[in-house]
């Protein structure tokens, strides 16, 4: 069975197509080596995929292979995933709070006019670096 088909039916990704693109950007490895989206794949084989935004690999064993796509608990009897996978797809699920993206930090929301103007202010002031920068520019010119 196709590798493509084979993380469709497994429920992996939502459609084929989605399943082909994540082979192509090599983000699913077979026996630890890159594949196409027309691999066979068979039961034994070792996968490890990466899915969304997480940069932990999920590494799986197929169990079996269906043509089509069923039920998810049919799906899941697909495959197994490793112990280690599980351990560090959990240490990143719970360490991932501690990871937030900066601009999730903000609370006020945009600046307002008046916020810009007060900065544009504090950066012209007397003691701003563009306007020293451009002093020392005209004493070499002279």
């Amino acid at each position: 069975m196709r590798l493509d088909k084979w993380l469709w039916a497994a429920r992996f990704f939502k459609t084929r197509s989605l399943a082909t693109e994540e082979v192509g950007r090599n983000r699913v490895l077979v026996n630890e080596q890159a594949a196409k989206a027309s691999r066979e794949v068979r039961v034994g084989d070792r996968l490890s995929l990466r899915q969304g935004d997480c940069p932990i690999a999920r590494v799986v064993t197929v169990l079996g292979v269906s043509e089509v796509r069923g039920p998810a608990p049919i799906a899941q009897a697909l495959y197994s995933e490793t112990p280690e996978s599980l351990k560090a797809q959990a240490d990143w699920r719970a360490n991932r709070v501690f990871l937030r993206d900066p601009a999730q930090g903000i609370e006020q929301g945009r600046p307002t006019k008046q916020d810009r103007r007060r900065l544009e202010a504090w950066q012209s002031g007397p003691m701003s670096h563009s306007d020293n920068d451009n002093d020392n520019d005209n004493d070499d010119a002279d």
